[in-house]
């Protein structure tokens, strides 16, 4: 066990990787296929569409044969579709690369969440979520900022053949300790129809509330992160390399909680947590929206990072819980949430950009951030004060 959370945290780190590191590359797909931005973003819709969307297949799977050889079993397969988008000869098959690779990667973060659930105590839970979150938070920083990096000096194929070979490198390890977990990891539970397992979980009220609001911070969180680099690049003509750096600070406010998460949890509580996580990406925001320089960048995409992981780390450890018979499944219905709504809000972002421009996307996004973080510490409350009634 003490060895399988940090080879779930690799396998994180380069699926974080592979999730968000189109956003650097946008600018560099473009030109590569002479289109415009909001074109190449097909790229990332692709992705977290089909990311979002094949959690339904593996909750499923999760619940059969467990959720850690569900992880070390993809972990393998999405080193071959990453390397795919290396060799992409157009934007269409770049798109039609990245949706397979969205497919094969959805099952690693969420069936990690699944082993985690399973086998961690509720009161212990979000503190070691926060630690698996340090290698999807790594994957978010290394993968961005040598995504910039990559795309300046060589070019943004050579990033997928990069995530492909470290991919493959974890899966080795995963196996190796899917041999060694064996019966003491969760058995495969009863044959159930797939559609019923979810009807199950969705008929829980709170697991409602928590579907809802992860899927509206997916929407517009990313939907408008997907769109940072650009702006840089369009309106400070800054290099893709700071590009690639400026949105790794995301990761790194993201470490910040991670590391603070005890004191924080100590402080705030879970609903002060979800009530800042929201005003604090808010503010992130608001900055991006009236930056006159490219320095206020960096600092903004690290308070979006912490903004953001105080409330979905809460978000995740009430998922864990909200339909303990079936968590292979309720992670699943979670996962599909927050990335489909990140693939319509990367499509309604850029769709709204020729009339509201960077800057009014930006702060439209930050009005709905406050109160999606006030409305779920709202919710929980209810909740709560009707529990112990």
């Amino acid at each position: 066990m003490s060895r399988a959370i940090p080879l779930l945290a690799a396998a994180g780190f380069f699926a974080a990787g592979t999730t968000r590191v189109t956003d650097a590359l946008l600018p560099g797909i473009a030109a590569s296929f002479a289109v415009s931005i909001p074109q190449a973003a097909v790229a990332i819709t692709a992705f977290t569409f089909a990311y979002g969307l094949f959690q339904l297949l593996y909750g499923p799977v999760g619940a059969r044969i467990g959720p850690f050889r569900t992880v070390a079993l993809m972990t393998a397969l999405t080193a071959f579709t990453t390397a795919l988008s290396a060799a992409a000869p157009s934007l269409l098959w770049l798109a039609i690369a990245r949706l397979v690779s969205g497919l094969t990667c959805a099952a690693i973060i969420p069936m990690s969440m699944a082993f985690i659930g399973d086998t961690v105590a509720y009161e212990r839970r979000q503190p070691v979520l926060a630690r698996f979150l340090t290698g999807h938070i790594g994957g978010l920083v290394a993968g961005q900022a040598a995504a910039g990096l990559l795309a300046e000096l060589v070019s943004w194929r050579t990033v997928f053949l990069f995530l492909g070979a470290g991919f493959a490198l974890v899966a080795v390890f995963l196996a190796r300790e899917t041999r060694r977990l064996g019966a003491t990891s969760r058995p495969a539970e009863a044959s159930t129809s797939p559609l019923l397992q979810y009807v199950r979980v969705l008929r829980v009220p709170w697991a409602r509330v928590v579907l809802v609001t992860v899927t509206l911070e997916g929407l517009f969180c990313f939907g408008a992160v997907a769109y940072v680099g650009a702006f840089l690049r369009e309106t400070f003509a800054i290099s893709y390399a700071w590009i690639g750096l400026a949105l790794a600070a995301f990761g790194l406010g993201g470490l910040v909680y991670a590391l603070s998460v005890r004191r924080l949890l100590a402080r705030l509580g879970e609903l002060g947590l979800a009530a800042a996580g929201g005003s604090v990406m808010a503010l992130a925001f608001l900055l991006l929206a009236t930056a006159t320089t490219p320095s206020l960048a960096g600092p903004a995409t690290a308070l979006c990072g912490l903004g953001y992981y105080m409330l979905h780390n809460t978000l995740q450890t009430n998922a864990t819980q909200m339909a303990p018979f079936d968590r292979s499944a309720a992670i699943a219905l979670f996962a599909f949430g927050l990335f489909v709504g990140q693939a319509a809000g990367a499509a309604l972002f850029g769709l709204a950009l020729p009339q509201l421009g960077y800057r009014g996307g930006f702060l439209v996004v930050a009005a709905a951030l406050v109160l999606i973080g006030l409305a779920f510490a709202r919710a929980k409350r209810a909740t709560a004060t009707t529990a112990a009634g």
